[in-house]
């Protein structure tokens, strides 16, 4: 073989001799690179706080359920915290935050999950969810899987999360705790409340959220609420009506609850509260035309009234907060608890205060954020 190409080859050879061990020196610095990061990421192990409810039934179960996924998962930094009868979600929390824990896991109904988001509203730190309760109405919402407990531990203890927004209600006649009461899915005050207020828990627990609509039947004639409602609308613009007759009042942060799209609007992290003012006349007439308006916005997805409607009143709008002066008291709830009896009131809302472990990063699905006009809230 001639000289030259003898020389040809082994430049060849030498090429492909240099190629090789430049792909194996960086393999090798990549897998020294992962290593110390794996390194550094077991010494920074996350700490986890579950706040359990103890009065559902499946909490002690699950409490070992939890316990054998943490193993599983090699979780080292755990605790558990269970709520008292004296000792309520927000307390827990703050227990939680004194020893250290990085991400607050609620464990119970929409209750406990409120009062644990109240103290973690506002900071660094992190809100889990596995939703044990009867209607989980935030977890749904967030898209946080309901029925599988793996599935539900697997988003907490994930890494994805999302900014949300935190709705306030205030009681300006009474002493409250400081920052009014935090909700996440819906205050209100009338008739709603009553219902809730009036629903027999042992029913609750044999036929979960169709418990409410025995007790709100129990109030469907009870006598109007009369007011001055003054709202703050997105342009920042302040409308005030007088003398407005009204069943119930509605501040919404999510607006879809079982079967029923109660605020097609309205968007957990836009800023805005759906303010919905909702009456009726005609009775029970009045009762079957609101209940053909919420059948009709949720077919179309949209805060609009059937067109059938004519003894019911249906009135949606957005804002950024709205205060309501009573002539006579009304009972108050925050996301299912009731929260007592008040004649002057105020809805704020804090934007993106919350962090939350949801199952993707995704971007929502938005309605818009327009306002529906509304001459009473107006």
């Amino acid at each position: 073989m001639p000289t030259t190409a003898l020389i040809v080859i082994a430049c060849i050879a030498a090429v492909i001799v240099l190629i090789v061990a430049t792909v194996l020196g960086v393999r090798a610095y990549r897998r020294h690179r992962m290593t110390r990061a794996l390194a550094r990421r077991g010494k920074d192990q996350v700490h986890y706080a579950f706040i359990i409810n103890p009065s559902k039934p499946q909490a002690a179960g699950l409490r070992e359920h939890i316990e054998g996924f943490c193993r599983h998962k090699k979780l080292t930094q755990v605790e558990f915290i269970d709520t008292q009868l004296d000792k309520d979600g927000r307390e827990c929390a703050l227990e939680a935050l004194d020893h250290g824990a990085d991400v607050l896991i609620a464990v119970g109904g929409d209750g406990t999950v409120r009062t644990v988001a109240s103290v973690v509203s506002g900071t660094r730190h992190t809100l889990g969810i596995i939703p044990i309760g009867t209607g989980n109405l935030f977890a749904r919402n967030m898209g946080i899987p309901i029925d599988d407990v793996d599935a539900a531990l697997t988003v907490a203890t994930s890494h994805g999360s999302r900014q949300v927004d935190m709705g306030r209600l205030s009681l300006l006649d009474q002493p409250q705790e400081e920052n009014g009461h935090a909700f996440l899915i819906i205050a209100g005050i009338g008739f709603d409340a009553l219902m809730i207020g009036d629903t027999d828990p042992q029913l609750k627990k044999n036929i979960s959220w169709l418990a409410y609509f025995v007790s709100g039947f129990r109030h469907l004639f009870s006598p109007k609420y009369r007011g001055t409602i003054t709202l703050t609308g997105t342009d920042g613009e302040i409308h005030s009506s007088t003398s407005v007759a009204f069943r119930t009042f509605l501040a919404g942060n999510c607006g879809q609850i079982p079967m029923v799209s109660l605020m097609p609007e309205a968007t957990y992290d836009d800023g805005l509260l759906d303010f919905e003012l909702i009456d009726t006349s005609g009775g029970i007439i009045g009762w079957a035309n609101l209940f053909g308006d919420m059948v009709h916005q949720t077919m179309t997805g949209k805060p609009s009234q059937s067109p059938l409607s004519t003894n019911s009143t249906l009135d949606q709008i957005q804002g950024i907060s709205a205060e309501i002066t009573l002539e006579r008291k009304a009972l108050a709830q925050v996301d299912g608890d009731i929260v007592g009896e008040t004649k002057h009131l105020r809805f704020d809302v804090e934007h993106q205060a919350l962090r939350v472990r949801v199952p993707q990063l995704g971007e929502p699905g938005s309605a818009g954020i327009g306002a529906s006009s509304s001459s009473a809230l107006r």
